[in-house]
């Protein structure tokens, strides 16, 4: 099976485009979703972060507050590194466990993080979502109702455009709208079913 790893700065557009190859039956592992259900009550992530950060981090249902830890985690590089300590090892297992229970000719991992959590080993090629950074935060505004400073604070902590262009093997630019997005998704899928391993 072919992996294809999906990254891209943050408002790139990487859900629509995991969305559109899900529709052409590509399985999607995304690590956004994995690292939700391992912040979960009851699991050992959980308690592993609210040991590191106080009982301050939980709401009034013994949730994590999520905006809460993105506040505190985005103002401290120190609280980032801190977190990710806990969570990386747990999504790479178990986005290396679901790997291995897919039958595909091709799949897609959703990797926000990708090239800064050194997950590219996990993958076979790279596809980046490449945004221009004024659509980005228009979109991570309209979506999230965060703030222009806030959204800058986590596009500084991510990789830089750069380097995610140095790392990729596939781009696909979404500075235009859905149908541009259709069509270049389609030209991808034939690549990477060519691709495929025979008998995948």
């Amino acid at each position: 099976m072919l992996r294809v790893g999906l990254t891209g700065g943050i408002g790139s557009g990487k859900s629509t485009v995991a969305a559109l190859f899900a529709r052409h039956g590509a399985p999607i592992i995304d690590t956004d979703e994995i690292a939700h259900e391992l912040l979960a009550p009851g699991q050992a992530a959980h308690a592993e972060i609210v040991a590191a950060f106080g009982q301050e981090i939980l709401d009034s249902n013994g949730n994590i507050d999520r905006t809460q830890m993105r506040h505190r985690v985005f103002a401290e590089p120190a609280e980032r590194k801190r977190l990710e300590a806990i969570l990386h090892p747990r999504i790479r297992a178990e986005t290396a466990r679901r790997l291995a229970g897919l039958r595909a000719p091709y799949c897609l991992v959703a990797v926000p993080l990708l090239i800064e959590a050194g997950f590219t080993d996990l993958v076979d090629r790279v596809l980046v979502i490449d945004a221009d950074d004024t659509l980005r935060i228009q979109r991570t505004k309209a979506r999230s109702g965060l703030g222009e400073a806030e959204i800058r604070r986590i596009m500084a902590s991510q990789a830089s455009r750069q380097e995610r262009l140095q790392k990729a093997d596939d781009i696909i630019t979404n500075n235009s709208d859905l149908a541009h997005l259709e069509r270049e998704v389609a030209r991808l899928h034939g690549v990477y079913s060519a691709l495929a391993p025979a008998g995948a």
